[in-house]
């Protein structure tokens, strides 16, 4: 008699279980998302790769859910300005982050940086990887990364390598390359990167370091000449140029990316159909082609992936600004 009890006890509760489910499941399908204009807010300018890459798919994500998807751009020093804007905002799906490799760069390259991305912001997915080329002048000496390095063995400190400002990837990618290599060289930081392009082509510099897009210009039409690129693994918009690992560093690994962020305590559910959304979206191969001309890999992921991204490079690049010295901002 106990034994039927038990049987039927635990069958009532199977029973309330999967209703339970079920009725979860109608909820969440009956959730309508958005249901107003949606805000992409970017810590940059307009007319960048990380503009442009959001515009792209702000269209395609408004397309696939049945709304309007826009960017705001709010440009500022560790994208303090353009963080306020969302965590200041209701966790309803309607106000969306794009966050970067350089938001995990921003967390010890400031002192007091205002906000958490790691506890502040509800990870969805990321939109895309680049990495960086390594170039030289046309008319350069050197024909491979291997020149550079053996150059910068031979006289230490007189090379000069060309990057934007102090603090941003390709400046601290120069500073890894340093450490990596066991060289040294002269970092010579610049407002812009067509400020470097010009010193480059120039003869001032040995080398630069910068995105695939702004230089794709000059390596079309032989102005500088790529040496290498930082990724572990060869480009998919640039496959003829070597990594750095293939020129001999071995540990030298180095990739940006952008991706999407809502505010801390956003809706699972809002967070999953911008997911599915965007894995759609990044498929398309209108869209992986259009982010390609921009030397970007268009490539979704989910959520505890792309924050898993963030906090190893949060990691990673405190230990490249300690050792190098970089002034806290």
């Amino acid at each position: 008699m106990t034994d039927l009890r038990f049987h039927r006890a635990f069958g009532l509760l199977a029973a309330l279980f999967i209703t339970l489910v079920t009725l979860q499941t109608a909820a969440r399908a009956e959730t309508k998302y958005p249901t107003k204009a949606v805000r992409i807010v970017l810590p940059f300018a307009a007319g960048g790769v990380a503009d442009i890459t959001a515009r792209v798919v702000a269209e395609r994500l408004g397309a696939r859910l049945g709304g309007r998807f826009y960017v705001e751009n709010q440009p500022g020093a560790g994208g303090i300005a353009a963080a306020r804007a969302v965590i200041s905002s209701a966790p309803d799906g309607n106000t969306l982050a794009l966050l970067s490799n350089g938001t995990a760069i921003s967390v010890s390259l400031f002192k007091q940086l205002p906000f958490d991305p790691l506890r502040d912001f509800e990870p969805i997915s990321s939109l895309g990887y680049f990495d960086f080329i390594f170039a030289t002048s046309a008319d350069s000496e050197f024909k491979t990364l291997a020149d550079v390095i053996k150059a910068a063995k031979a006289k230490p400190g007189t090379l000069n390598v060309g990057t934007i400002n102090v603090g941003s990837t390709q400046n601290l990618s120069a500073e890894l390359f340093k450490t990596a290599a066991g060289i040294d060289f002269q970092i010579v930081p610049f407002r812009a990167t067509p400020d470097v392009l010009v010193s480059l082509m120039q003869g001032n510099l040995a080398l630069m370091i910068d995105g695939y897009s702004s230089m794709k210009g000059n390596l079309v039409d032989r102005k500088i000449r790529a040496l290498a690129s930082s990724a572990a693994k060869r480009s998919e918009s640039a496959p003829e140029i070597a990594t750095v690992q293939e020129s001999g560093i071995a540990d030298y690994d180095v990739v940006s990316w952008n991706a999407l962020f809502a505010p801390a305590g956003t809706p699972p559910e809002i967070v999953m159909a911008l997911n599915i959304a965007l894995r759609d979206v990044l498929a398309e191969p209108e869209v992986k082609t259009r982010l390609l001309e921009l030397g970007i890999e268009a490539r979704a992921s989910s959520p505890e992936e792309i924050q898993a991204r963030l906090k190893s490079d949060i990691d990673k690049w405190r230990k490249v600004i300690e050792k190098s010295g970089i002034e806290r901002q």
